[in-house]
């Protein structure tokens, strides 16, 4: 099916905050990664599950008229296993430093060994971790014996983290997960310092920020908009930029679960105000992104 067309863009730079990425090596032993990993079983055993290398993300991004991506890597419960796809993911940002940012994975119950990996891809030029999978991954997000270390590193070089969320009713899907509002915010009010970004809008988490103390719990959470085309109405995110504001929205796409064309129409096509449209499609992720530059450069 051909991609859809984007309407002329309307602001002056496109971040997606949430693209998948895979060395090619691992695409082509896909079955034996499916044995090894839950994680990737998880979201890769069926054939149609799409996997992508850089260089298509990259063409992919000038199809649609994308400037930078965020590349991801997924929760892998193997160590091992996120040390070798991190290489990968640190080596595609470094020949494409203008247009890849690299989160790195990281397996928190690997311990003192988690610490030094999110450490040296932080080194290596990483703005952050993610996309995390603790109920894959198995340990207790808002466990300080298992998070504390990393939140503090994380901390210390200034990352932003991304995690899963899911919602906690609604249709059945590959990798929804238990990830739930009620999850996350316990995980948020643990560790109030760390910048956090929940993937597909925190499983409807923003809607809880009616609620007074939620509202102050989340200063320093960003929502990113991935595989949304697949789970909300459009109308979410006027309705989430009522409640939240516009600046806490992050364009996100899940690619290659779907071109990212599919999302720029979403948010193109929604009724809010060219600067609210603005800010999502790019201004809140540069801003967000030109923070932790600016931090790591004055640390």
């Amino acid at each position: 099916m051909p991609a859809p067309s984007a309407p002329n863009i309307i602001c002056s730079v496109l971040v997606d905050f949430h693209t998948h990425v895979f060395p090619s090596w691992l695409r082509e032993r896909r079955e034996e990664y499916v044995q090894r990993d839950r994680c990737f079983s998880l979201l890769y055993s069926q054939p149609e599950a799409r996997m992508a290398t850089a260089e298509e993300l990259l063409a992919s991004m000038d199809e649609a008229g994308i400037d930078q991506s965020v590349i991801l890597n997924i929760g892998w419960v193997s160590h091992e296993i996120c040390v070798r796809t991190n290489d990968y993911i640190l080596e595609a940002m470094s020949r494409h430093p203008a247009r890849l940012v690299g989160f790195c994975a990281v397996q928190p119950g690997a311990g003192d060994a988690a610490v030094a990996e999110l450490e040296r891809c932080a080194l290596a030029g990483a703005k952050g971790m993610g996309e995390l999978r603790p109920d894959v991954q198995g340990y207790d997000l808002s466990d300080p014996t298992v998070m504390s270390p990393v939140v503090d590193a994380a901390l210390k070089h200034d990352l932003i983290l991304l995690t899963h969320s899911s919602e906690p009713v609604g249709h059945e899907y590959a990798g929804k997960g238990n990830l739930t509002p009620d999850v996350m915010y316990r995980f948020i009010a643990a560790f109030p310092d760390l910048k956090l970004v929940c993937a597909h809008w925190g499983g409807g988490l923003p809607f809880y920020a009616l609620m007074p103390e939620v509202e102050k719990a989340l200063a320093n959470v960003f929502f990113d908009t991935a595989a949304t085309v697949f789970l909300y109405k459009p109308e979410i995110i006027e309705y989430t930029s009522r409640i939240i504001g516009s600046d806490r929205i992050l364009f996100g796409t899940d690619y290659p679960l779907m071109h990212q064309s599919r999302v720029i129409v979403q948010i193109q096509s929604s009724r809010l105000a060219h600067d609210d449209k603005a800010k999502i499609l790019g201004g809140n992720a540069r801003n967000l992104l030109c923070r932790v530059d600016t931090s790591g450069s004055t640390a």
